[in-house]
């Protein structure tokens, strides 16, 4: 067939491509004939001429022509059997991008679905970005959105990626380092989590030859040689496996294969092993016709040579995340050779190649309801939820990436439903796993029937009850123990959403102060003052305005005084008026400050910092002292402040056994925990320890103080 395809290249006008494009899109052709209508290789075959004459003129860095490029990812794909559309998307996906011929033109000639198709795969060109790392950071987010739309946007990029990684030899080594380097951090990855096993170490293998040529080739030749004086003891396991599955009259069929450079390379490095103290450079894969089959082979496996303890493990009950199933198990062989192991079916097999391209979801007149396409929308949704509350497009790509890398665990519900989380999960993780209402509510679990703190690490079998209060929220410090991208996408929205609200409550306060200010009573703004000011500062939202003030990025005496049509030039807050009322509740935009820890009762004042809010010091703090007086905001603790607050205290004890336990039991006594202790000795027999403690107010502070004093180990006792 492809014979015929390369004798209509003769005959067809504006086929501009050399002899040997013309030989790679007959062999496309042909192998599309085994599985396309004829109508649609006559489209792939149109979409060809379209990019050659798009193309024409332009070179690979190699000196190629540039069409031989997205032929050959239409050939990587077409070895998939992927459909007509991402064929022609693959010829075409540089058309938009590097030639003048636009969107508009290919939807005309090859419909809406490819036009859209070869838009998701293009890169970013238009944009002008302030670093590489944010144009890579958007230009990932762009094709993760495309991807969510429409799965097969990835799998021809991933597709373009993998003929890039075979011809970049003739890149500059330093581009070369780049490249790969990309390849193992995101495309690698995203090949692995949509199955695409295949794919997946033929990337890993050209990252690791790009970026370290030499370990990879002395790799390569040990291989070779292990092959060579191995060779007898593989033929000698391969018939005794063999003939004991004839013996028990199963049909399997029995594979060698060798272990992947970069399987190999990276467990030499993580586990600091010479390539001679590897056992595992070869293995066996055995195909059956059922899963029934493979338990039977397993003990087959264990009776013939005795299995490696702790080796085994059991993806056909419980499949990975990206829908792999295989059963692994590890046997000591003749000679002590270890044997890895992998028994499968056909099918499975067939799966662990193509991933979710395996079982197409667009192949016409098909439906699909396959587990492993199902993992692949969950997963694309939870994508879409990240993009939603990532605040940037460098935060979503550091989300995705931590939700590519995960070795998973495997923990229940208390109903007995399987949840997979990274290794190194949290009960937050987890809770958020469940729901995102479950983790923006939970207080605490239960692990096992025990009582667990939040930030407790998860383990492989456990069993999770949530504990959940409607008055929780969740906590900046989960951030630091949290591992999967969804809690912490999910945890940033929260606190930047609390933060604007709390931010807006905030600057309304201040605005209304500084209008009150101006007229010398209390008065109402008007919705036409607000319109006055929004149009002045160009903005769109009453909401904005405010939050700017409560943030303190706007100084709302100007506003104020914009308003009212002020003429007085006057860059500080009036501090003439009634003093801001400190509740304790106003949460991230009011903080106090760590110079001086002020607590209720305190004489204070205040100061805006740009994107923080207010900062509250003690009156008398050498840090708000040096401050001119113009940039000093007049605040008061309210009548009824709520909350708890950290004050600073130091303690100077006899230095002996037992002192550090008497101080904390003293101050549990008085209903206040210790935040934070350091001790700093001062001489053999005279130490200083310094506390943060959690206090009410001021007396509560002073009570604790004077409880410490009676102490016969304390000497003195003084705050900050």
């Amino acid at each position: 067939m492809g014979a015929n395809y390369a004798n209509l290249f003769e005959v067809i006008a504006g086929d501009t491509g050399t002899h040997d494009d013309r030989t790679r899109i007959s062999e496309l052709c042909g192998e599309l004939d085994l599985y396309l209508e004829p109508a649609q290789v006559e489209e792939v075959y149109r979409a060809y001429l379209l990019g050659a004459e798009a193309h024409e003129g332009q070179s690979r860095v190699s000196g190629e022509p540039y069409i031989s490029h997205p032929v050959e990812v239409a050939l990587i794909l077409a070895d998939m059997r992927m459909d007509a559309n991402s064929i022609i998307a693959a010829i075409l996906h540089d058309v938009i991008e590097d030639t003048p011929t636009a969107k508009e033109q290919i939807a005309e000639q090859f419909g809406e679905e490819v036009a859209e198709l070869v838009d998701g795969v293009s890169k970013l060109t238009q944009i002008d970005f302030r670093s590489k790392a944010e144009a890579q950071a958007e230009n990932f987010r762009k094709m993760m959105l495309a991807m969510v739309k429409d799965i097969r946007v990835i799998i021809i990029k991933l597709a373009d990626r993998l003929h890039n990684m075979r011809t970049l030899d003739v890149m500059h080594p330093d581009k070369r380092r780049r490249i790969a380097r990309e390849t193992m951090d995101i495309y690698a990855p995203i090949a692995n989590r949509l199955g695409i096993f295949k794919m997946r170490h033929e990337l890993l293998d050209l990252s690791i030859r790009a970026a370290h040529p030499m370990r990879y080739r002395a790799l390569e030749s040990a291989c070779k040689e292990v092959v060579g004086y191995r060779k007898e003891i593989f033929n000698t396991i391969e018939a005794a496996i063999k003939q004991r599955l004839k013996d028990t009259s199963i049909e399997a069929t029995v594979k060698y294969r060798q272990k992947n450079i970069h399987s190999i390379y990276r467990k030499m490095k993580d586990k600091k092993l010479s390539f001679k103290e590897l056992t595992d450079v070869f293995g066996v894969r055995i195909l059956t016709n059922s899963v029934d089959d493979c338990y039977r082979v397993l003990g087959v496996m264990h009776n013939l040579y005795k299995p490696l303890p702790g080796r085994f493990k059991d993806y056909l009950a419980i499949p990975k995340a990206n829908g792999y199933q295989s059963l692994h198990t590890s046997l000591f062989g003749p000679h002590g050779v270890v044997i890895e192991v992998q028994i499968r079916t056909e099918e499975m097999d067939h799966f662990a190649e193509s991933g979710i391209a395996a079982h197409w979801i667009y192949k016409e007149g098909e439906s699909s309801t396959t587990t492993a396409q199902k993992r692949a929308l969950d997963w694309l949704k939870n994508l879409l939820e990240m993009q939603q509350k990532s605040g940037s497009s460098q935060e979503f790509l550091e989300s995705v990436k931590v939700d590519l890398f995960p070795d998973e665990i495997y923990v229940f519900t208390p109903k007995g439903d399987i949840k997979k989380l990274p290794r190194g999960a949290t009960v937050v993780d987890f809770a958020y796993a469940v729901h995102t209402d479950v983790g923006n509510t939970c207080v605490a679990a239960r692990i096992d029937h025990q009582m667990s703190p939040l930030g407790s690490r998860l383990y492989n079998g456990q069993t999770i009850e949530i504990i959940c209060s409607e008055a929780s929220r969740p906590h900046p410090s989960w951030l630091d123990f949290v591992t999967t991208a969804r809690a912490r996408t999910n945890i940033r929205h929260f606190l930047k959403s609390l933060q604007k609200e709390e931010a807006i409550a905030l600057g309304q306060r201040l605005l209304q102060r500084s209008v009150n200010q101006i007229q010398g009573r209390e008065f109402a703004i008007s919705k036409r003052r607000f319109k006055k000011v929004l149009d002045q500062y160009e903005m769109s939202d009453r909401n904005e305005l405010l939050a700017e003030i409560g943030l303190g990025n706007r100084n709302s005496s100007l506003v104020a005084k914009a308003m009212f049509d002020v003429e007085e030039d006057a860059t500080a807050f009036d501090d003439s008026g009634n003093p801001l009322a400190i509740k304790g509740t106003e949460g991230m935009v009011v903080s106090f400050g760590k110079c001086c820890r002020p607590v209720p009762g305190d004489a204070i004042a205040g100061h805006m910092s740009s994107g923080k809010g207010i900062v509250i010091h003690q009156r008398g703090c050498p840090n708000i002292s040096e401050r001119a007086k113009g940039d000093l905001l007049s605040v008061q603790w309210s009548d009824h402040v709520e909350g708890e607050f950290l004050a600073f205290m130091r303690v100077q004890v006899a230095n002996q056994r037992g002192v550090l336990a008497t101080l904390a039991a003293t101050i549990a006594d008085m209903a206040s925990n210790i935040e934070h202790v350091n001790l700093t000795e001062k001489d053999g027999r005279i130490s200083t320890i310094e506390f943060i403690v959690t206090v009410n107010d001021r007396i509560h502070l002073a009570r604790i103080m004077k409880k410490l004093r009676r102490l016969p180990v304390v000497n003195r006792i003084w705050r900050k």
